[in-house]
Order: C-alpha cells, then structure tokens, then sequence
C-alpha cells in the first residue's frame, strides 16, 4: 500500500487538499487524514500537486520514419523515456511503414510495455489499405485480440491509400461493429495529411451513414489552416480532434494558438486531445515532394505543452491537465479506469512540484520515479 499525504489533488478536477490511499494497483480512497496502515508507504504530498497520468494515445513504440530509406527508421519507445515524460498508459500505432514493421510486432511491444509496468494498448492496421492486422481480418484483430483498441488509417495524405468514401464507410462499420462485440471504443485512427480534401470524405462518411461520429478520430489536425478548420467543425458535431505535440520545440507555439484558436470558436475542449506522436519522424518535402528534413518526436511532448499552457497561456490546470487524461480516457472509453483520481481508478498518478515539474510517477500503484529519478527502466536500459 502507498499513502500520498496532503497533496493538492486535481481529478482532473480541483479536489483541494487531500490523502490518496494506493492498494493493489487502484485508488482505494480519496480523502482527509486518512491513516495509515501497518506496512503502508508514505510519500509527503505538502506544496505538492497531484493528477492522473498522462494518456499517450499516438506513439510508435516499434518506431516509426523511414521515408528517407532504411537508415533513416526511428528507434523503438524506451519505458524510461515515457516515465519521464509522465506517461502511464500509451497507444501504439504504425505509421508509413506497414511492410518492414508489423501489427505482430507492434502487439509484442505492446505486452512487453505492459510487462515492466505500464498500461499499453494499440491499434491494427497501418497507412495502407488493405490493413495490416494479425487475424487477417480488423474485426476479428479488435474483437479477440485484448491490446487492439480500433485500426488506424492514412487520410488526405500524399502517402494515404486514397480509400473512396465507400471503403472508409465499410472500415468504420467493420471497427464500430467490432468494438461493440468486444466492449471497446472501436474507432479509427486517421492520420491527417496536408491534402485540400481535409475530412470532407469524413463528412460525406458521416452523412449517408449513421455511423456514430466518435468512430472517426482524426489526428494531426492543427497542421494547417484548412485542416484545422475542418476539425473544429467536426469537434463541434461531437468529433473527438486530437492535436499533435510532436517536435516541441518547433510546435510549442503552434500547439498553443490552435488551442487558443479552439476557445475563440467556442470548441469543446472535451472534445480535444493531445498526443506526441512519439518516436514517429516529422519531415519536411519541398515543392517536388523530395524528403529535404527529419528527425524523432519525443514522447514527453504531451507533459510539456500542458506545463506550457498552465504557465504561459494562462490555462487552469484542471483545464489542462484534461487534454492529456481524462479526454483521452473518454474518447478510447477507458473512463474512469484511466484518466481520473477518484476511487476505483487505476492508480496512474502524477506527482508534481509547484512549480510543475514532475516529482514522482505511480502506474498501477507502483512507483516509476521518485523526487524526479527514475525507479523503474526498461529491460536494456542502462
């Protein structure tokens, strides 16, 4: 058992201050001096800040890249590098490379994560079309395969398959069907790309069909202006819209003004998600198409722009911190499971000092990192 004492607690909602008592991986209670049990850990919350952890719900954990040939594949996620990055519960998904990489591998991967102690999931299906899966059909990948949460698409994309309407009507009706008999989100996951179509084939999708719209759910979609309009739009027809962090560096600013852009639209900020697109390549193209930069996404991404929302835009925390946990928890249908300190959650928790840096991380009530050193690393890790 794990007792965090006197922290601030948010929910994500503020809580104010109070005890979280941690046994067999959940949250057992939630509340004022709580006692403590014979054998029980204490970790001393004062000044300090409590929230879920944070939900990843678009990393290459294989590895993505490789548009600039084999040498130029990324590298598989590290534990340690999640951990660090507050990261408790990842989603992994392939990305252009649905040939040298597979839904198997991805799936292993996935086992492996959750082996050494976080939770993980993932989707089948690649860039491509047909989709790669494991069962040879996506119905039967997200229906008996527990890791499979939905498949992932390329939409819009000079690299996408350029499935008709028709194609991306019988894949959506094949997930959400799926998804039904396995008691999952059953969702696509549509990687967005710079084409002018945007998410209208989504739109005529939605249209002739009565699909539920939280079967879609684009990604990338602050990536332009039109795209991005697009996906407000969608956002405001009850959409999940998930913005990439992606290089922080570069993106910070970005990320911020489609969020600021979001409130100005009146867009649900329920309805709006954060990802980093971790270990995947970003790149550039000249006016040809040649690849003319690339490098990797980092997986701390998501942390870090909540951080810079709070102290740099002004966001309330509890506002926040929603974008990395409990939006992402609902829109996969993990809530309350993941995404929430309440009791009977998962004990996925983040420990922050009050300046917002990350002082400890707790996945399944174990501890990862304590005073900002990690605890736990991946197997090969040094």
């Amino acid at each position: 058992m794990l007792l965090i004492k006197g922290a601030e607690i948010y929910a994500p909602e503020y809580l104010g201050k109070q005890d979280v008592l941690i046994a067999g991986g959940k949250i057992e209670r939630i509340g004022e001096n709580l006692p403590k049990y014979e054998g029980c850990a204490v970790i001393d919350g004062n000044g300090k800040i409590v929230t879920p952890g944070i939900i990843d719900r678009h990393v290459h954990i294989t590895g993505g890249g490789g548009e600039g040939s084999f040498h130029t594949q990324a590298p598989p996620v590290e534990l340690g590098k999640l951990i660090e990055g507050g990261v408790t519960t990842v989603v992994g998904v392939l990305g252009t490379d649905g040939i040298s990489r597979s839904v198997e591998n991805l799936v292993a991967k996935v086992k492996s994560l959750k082996e050494e102690g976080i939770s993980a999931y993932c989707t089948c299906g690649a860039y491509g079309y047909p989709s790669p899966t494991i069962t040879g059909s996506i119905d039967k990948d997200i229906m008996f395969i527990d890791e499979i949460l939905g498949l992932k698409l390329a939409v819009s994309d000079h690299r996408a398959p350029n499935v008709s309407v028709d194609e991306l009507i019988r894949l959506a009706s094949d997930v959400r069907t799926a998804g039904m008999l396995s008691g999952k989100a059953g969702f696509i996951c549509m990687h967005m790309g710079d084409d002018k179509k945007c998410l209208q084939p989504v739109f005529e999708a939605l249209e002739r069909t009565s699909i539920p719209i939280k079967t879609f759910q684009p990604t990338h979609v602050g990536r332009n202006a039109n795209l991005q309009a697009d996906a407000f739009k969608f956002a405001k027809m009850g959409g999940t819209i998930d913005i990439t962090c992606g290089e922080f560096e570069k993106k910070t600013n970005s990320v911020a003004t489609s969020l600021r852009a979001a409130k100005e639209e009146n867009v649900p900020f329920e309805k709006i998600t954060l990802s980093s697109d971790g270990q995947g390549s970003w790149s550039n193209y000249d006016s040809e198409g040649k690849l003319t930069e690339m490098g990797v996404s980092k997986v701390d991404t998501v942390y870090r722009q909540i951080v810079h929302q709070v102290k740099n835009e002004g966001m309330k925390l509890e506002e926040a911190i929603c974008l990395g946990t409990s939006n992402v928890a609902k829109a996969l249908e993990l809530y309350p499971k993941k995404g929430a300190v309440r009791e009977g959650s998962d004990a996925d928790v983040l420990i922050m000092n009050a300046d917002l840096s990350l002082n400890a991380v707790i996945a399944n009530g174990a501890v990862m990192m304590k005073d900002g050193v990690l605890c736990k690393k991946g197997t090969y890790e040094k």
